[in-house]
């Protein structure tokens, strides 16, 4: 298999995701093509994809369907949220800080806060990464972008 094999060539949010505002959905949609754009995802055990990736949400966990790209189920993970949940509503004060700040502080100030910003977000994508270990073999850069998604499927706008 190809180097482009370990990686995801689409995600679908199931209808359990629900839709919200515009500024919402772009996020999604932003959040997804950067995931698209460049990522390295291994199911463990698995050959080779490219993997489709289908996300949805029971009782509280994130479902993680996966299948090849010629429709054949490879894996579900259900992943529990529980684990995130500091840490995405921690990520949201950071960002709504950081928002402000851009508004009204001084370059030093939103530096600061951008790097606190950072350090959440590379928390989330480590315990993500953690998470799925032994499950799906992903880069610290696809974790990162994956956990931005798991951050806007929280977003309510």
């Amino acid at each position: 298999m190809g180097e482009g094999a370990y990686r995801l060539s689409d995600i679908v949010l199931d209808e359990s995701i629900g839709r919200s505002t515009p500024d919402v959905e772009h996020e999604r949609a932003v959040a997804i093509f950067d995931l698209l754009e460049e990522n390295s995802f291994t199911p463990d055990g698995h050959v080779g994809g490219p993997y489709h990736l289908k996300l949805s949400l029971m009782e509280q966990k994130l479902v993680l369907s996966i299948s090849t790209e010629e429709g054949d189920a490879v894996t579900t993970h259900i992943l529990s949220l529980t684990p995130f949940r500091r840490i995405i509503k921690d990520y949201f004060m950071i960002c709504e800080s950081y928002y402000q700040a851009i508004r009204s502080s001084t370059p030093s100030q939103i530096e600061a806060i951008d790097m606190g910003r950072r350090g959440i977000h590379n928390e989330g994508s480590q315990t993500l990464q953690d998470r799925l270990s032994g499950k799906i073999t992903l880069d610290f850069d696809t974790a990162r972008r994956l956990f931005t998604l798991v951050c806007v499927l929280y977003w309510r706008g």
